[in-house]
C-alpha cells in the first residue's frame, strides 16, 4: 500500500476508491437484483406448481372416494317391435357410440384447478370369488344421476343398479398388470367394430370366461376424460397435406402440433425453396396412392368424431404369479384384434415392482394417469367397451333375468305394502287393497328368491294393524322370526301350535262338527277324502272301493252327534262287527245303513269285508301308529275353536317343521288345519258380509 501511495499518491488512491464505490458497486447491485428477483420468482412458481400438484392429487383422491359404481345389465333377448326389421350386430353396438358422444358435455369448469377434469370409468370384471362377467360404470357422485338417465335414454331396457365395489385380487396369490397405449400417433385410428366381422367383446369376454370360479379374478378398466377440441385440427391438417401428395410422415412433420414446430418446418421449406429459386418449374400435383387415400380417409373419420383422453388397464390375479402372467397374455392378445396394419394399434406395457403397485393403486381408486393416456374417438371406444348385446354368446356374462317395468300411475295409496318398484332410480310404493286381498294372492318363485321375506313383511304389517292372521310354516324359521316381531299390545292374541311338542299335544278331531250345521259332516268327509287323495293319489293306489268304504265309515262315526269319535275308530268300524252293529242300530242315515248291512257285510270273494279291511286300514295305520300324530288326532275334543280365532282376530302361528315332524306328518297336519279353517270360514255364513272380520291365512 505504501508503494502504491509513492507511485500514485494519496489523492489518486482516494479517487480510485471513490470510483470503485460509485460505479462498480452500483453495477453489481444492478446485476444481483434481477438475479435475486428471478430466483424468488422461480421459487414462487415452483412452490405454486408443487402446491397445485399436491392439491390436485388430493382432490383426485377425494373425488375417487366419492365415486358411484353402477352395475349395468341388459336382457339376453331384446323385444321386437311390430313390423320392425331385425337389426344387425353393428347397428346394436353403435348405440354405445351415441352414448359416448353424449358424455362429451360432462366437464368441470369451477373446480378444474383442484380436481382436474372428471373421468368416467367403464369396467368389465370377474371377481376372484364367482364367475359372472359383469359390466360396470363408475362416475363422480354429482354426475351419477345424469349418467344413469343417459344410459336409460339409449338403452331403455337396461338395469342400472348402484352397487358395492368388487374385488379381483387373490390375497394369497400373484397379480399381473399392464396398460395399453396407441402404438403410433393418436391421429391414426384403430380398427373399430365397424371393420370387424364379430363382436369384439366375444374375444375379450372369452378370456374372462376361462377363469377359475374361486381364486382368479380379472378386469379391463377404461377411463375417459374430456380433452380439448384442438386435437382434431392436427389430424385434419395432416390429411390436407397428404391431399397434396405428401407421405404421412412428411405431412405430419409439416403440420406440426405447436407454433414453434410449424415455424421450424416453415423455415426449412423456405430455405429449400430459396436455393432453388432459379430453377423454379411449374409444380405438378403428385398422384395419391390407394394406401395414402386410405390413411387420409381414416384421419378424417377419426377427427370428425368426439374424442377422449383414455387410459386402458388390464389386471389379472391368480393363485400363482405364472398363471396370472399367462392370463394377462391372453387378455393382451384379445386386444390385438384392434390393430390395423397401415394405421394404428394398441401396445401393451407390462409393469413390475413399484410400477405395478402404482398401477394397482390407480386401478383401485380409479385415478386417471395422463402419461399413460391416448386420444380415442367414440367409434374406437365403442369397440373396446360396449354393453353386452343379445347376440353375445359368451357364457357367464351377466344378463337381466327379469326385465324391470315402470309402476302404473293408478296404484292404490292405501293397503298393505308389497314392496317398492324401483325403475330408473324412481321409487314407488306398491300396495294391495283389502278388496284385492279377498281374491287371494299367490307368491311363486324358486328357492332363495325371497318368498318367505315377502310374506313376513305382509304378516308383520297385518299384526301391527290389528288384523287376524294365521301362518302355517313347513320350515319353522318364519314362525320364530314373527314371534320376535309381535308388538307387546298383541302378545295375548298369539296362539302358537307346535305339534312336535309331545308333552303338550294339541287336539285336532277332523270328525268334529257343529251340530247346528249338519251339512258340515259332508264337508268334513270330503276334506278327509281329498287329504288322502293328495297324500296317496287314490286314482293309482286306492280306486273307488277305498273311497266308498272310507266315506261310509266316516259318515257312520259322525251320524250320532252325541258321541264324538276320531280317526282312531275308522279301523274299528271295519274290523269290529259288534262296534259297527252298535253304531248301525242308532244310525239315521239310510244310505249308510244299507251300505254296511246289504253290501259290505254280504259281499263275497275279493270284495268281501274281510278282504277290504287290511286294504283300507293300511292307509290309516301310518298316522294311527305314529307317535306324533296319535296324540293329536286321537283327542275327541279339538283344542282350538277355529271359528272363534277368526272372529276375534287372533294370531295363529303353526310350526309344521318338516325337520321335526317328517314330510308326511307335516303335510297331513297342514291339510287338517287348513280344512278346519276352511270349515270355520264357511260357517260364517250365519253373519252378514259387513259384520265378518277379515282373517289372513299365510301358507
Amino acid at each position: 500500500m505504501k508503494r502504491l501511495e509513492i507511485i500514485l499518491g494519496k489523492n489518486q488512491i482516494k479517487s480510485l476508491n471513490e470510483f470503485y464505490k460509485k460505479y462498480f458497486l452500483m453495477n453489481l447491485n444492478q446485476i444481483l437484483l434481477p438475479i435475486v428477483y428471478l430466483l424468488t420468482l422461480a421459487i414462487v412458481v415452483l412452490g405454486s406448481w408443487l402446491f397445485s400438484r399436491r392439491l390436485k392429487n388430493k382432490g383426485q383422491i377425494t373425488r375417487a372416494l366419492n365415486m358411484s359404481l353402477f352395475l349395468v345389465t341388459l336382457p339376453k333377448k331384446t323385444k321386437k317391435e311390430e313390423n320392425e326389421p331385425p337389426k344387425n350386430k353393428k347397428e346394436i353396438i353403435s348405440v354405445m357410440e351415441q352414448l359416448y358422444a353424449s358424455l362429451d358435455n360432462i366437464k368441470e369448469t369451477k373446480s378444474v384447478f383442484v380436481y382436474g377434469q372428471p373421468s368416467l370409468v367403464f369396467e368389465i370384471a370377474t371377481p376372484q370369488i364367482g364367475e359372472e362377467i359383469s359390466f360396470y360404470l363408475a362416475a363422480p357422485r354429482n354426475y351419477g344421476d345424469i349418467l344413469e338417465k343417459q344410459i336409460h335414454g339409449f338403452f331403455p331396457q337396461a338395469n342400472v343398479l348402484k352397487t358395492k365395489d368388487y374385488n379381483i385380487f387373490n390375497p394369497q396369490g400373484g397379480t399381473a398388470g399392464a396398460y395399453l397405449k396407441l402404438a403410433k400417433s393418436y391421429v391414426l385410428p384403430l380398427k373399430t367394430y365397424q371393420n370387424l366381422e364379430a363382436d369384439p367383446l366375444e374375444e375379450i369376454t372369452s378370456v374372462l370366461s376361462k377363469l377359475e370360479e374361486n381364486g382368479e379374478g380379472a378386469a379391463v378398466q377404461i377411463l375417459i376424460c374430456p380433452t380439448l377440441k384442438k386435437w382434431r385440427d392436427w389430424g385434419l391438417k395432416i390429411a390436407q397435406e397428404m391431399q397434396k401428395g405428401k407421405s404421412f410422415q412428411k405431412a405430419k412433420s409439416m403440420s406440426g402440433r405447436n407454433s414453434f414446430t410449424k415455424l421450424v418446418n416453415q423455415l426449412k421449406e423456405d430455405f429449400k425453396k430459396g436455393k432453388k429459386e432459379k430453377e423454379i418449374k411449374p409444380e405438378t400435383q403428385k398422384q395419391i396412392t390407394p394406401g395414402q387415400e386410405e390413411i387420409i380417409k381414416a384421419l378424417e373419420n377419426k377427427a370428425n368424431k368426439v374424442g377422449f383422453e383414455t387410459n386402458v388397464r388390464l389386471l389379472v390375479s391368480s393363485a400363482s404369479q405364472s398363471r396370472a402372467e399367462q392370463l394377462l397374455g391372453h387378455l393382451e392378445s384379445a386386444f390385438a384384434q384392434f390393430n390395423a396394419p397401415n394405421l394404428n394399434g394398441l401396445k401393451a406395457f407390462r409393469l413390475k415392482g413399484l410400477a405395478l403397485k402404482r398401477l394397482i393403486y390407480q386401478f383401485t381408486f380409479r385415478l386417471f394417469n395422463k402419461k399413460q393416456s391416448s386420444i380415442l374417438n367414440t367409434e374406437e371406444l365403442t369397440g373396446l367397451f360396449h354393453f353386452p348385446s343379445a347376440g353375445l354368446e359368451t357364457p357367464k356374462v351377466k344378463f337381466i333375468k327379469a326385465e324391470a317395468a315402470a309402476a302404473p300411475a293408478n296404484l292404490p295409496k292405501e293397503g298393505v305394502i308389497l314392496g317398492k318398484n324401483i325403475y330408473r332410480g324412481i321409487e314407488t310404493i306398491v300396495r294391495i287393497q283389502r278388496d284385492d286381498r279377498r281374491r287371494h294372492l299367490y307368491v311363486i318363485g324358486q328357492t332363495g328368491t325371497g318368498k318367505s321375506g315377502f310374506l313376513k313383511n305382509m304378516i308383520v304389517q297385518d299384526i301391527k294393524t290389528g288384523e287376524g292372521v294365521g301362518v302355517l310354516d313347513p320350515h319353522g324359521d318364519l314362525i320364530g322370526e314373527i314371534l320376535g316381531l309381535v308388538p307387546k299390545e298383541r302378545a295375548d292374541d298369539v296362539i302358537l301350535l307346535d305339534p312336535a311338542d309331545l308333552e303338550r299335544p294339541i287336539g285336532l278331531n277332523m270328525l268334529e262338527y257343529d251340530s247346528k250345521y249338519p251339512e258340515q259332516k259332508t264337508f268334513a268327509v270330503n276334506e278327509l277324502i281329498n287329504i288322502f287323495n293328495k297324500l296317496y293319489d287314490l286314482k293309482q293306489t286306492g280306486g273307488p272301493m277305498f273311497e266308498q268304504y272310507t266315506r261310509n265309515a266316516l259318515l257312520l262315526l259322525m251320524d250320532d252327534s252325541s258321541e264324538k269319535f276320531t280317526l282312531m275308530e275308522v279301523p274299528k268300524v271295519m274290523a269290529d262287527a259288534d262296534f259297527r252293529h252298535r253304531l248301525l242300530a242308532k244310525c239315521k242315515n239310510i244310505i249308510v245303513k244299507d251300505f254296511w248291512e246289504k253290501e259290505a257285510e254280504k259281499a263275497g270273494g275279493e270284495a268281501s269285508l274281510a278282504n277290504m279291511v287290511p286294504y283300507i286300514t293300511s292307509k290309516f295305520n301310518i298316522f294311527i301308529a305314529n307317535d306324533y300324530m296319535r296324540p293329536i288326532i286321537g283327542q275327541s275334543e279339538s283344542s282350538l275353536n277355529f271359528r272363534k280365532i277368526m272372529d276375534e282376530k287372533k294370531i295363529l302361528l303353526v310350526n309344521l317343521s318338516k325337520g321335526r315332524l317328517g314330510d308326511i306328518n307335516s303335510s297331513l297336519l297342514g291339510l287338517i288345519i287348513t280344512g278346519k279353517l276352511l270349515m270355520a270360514a264357511f260357517s260364517r255364513i250365519d253373519i252378514t258380509q259387513e259384520e265378518r272380520k277379515d282373517f289372513y291365512l299365510y301358507m
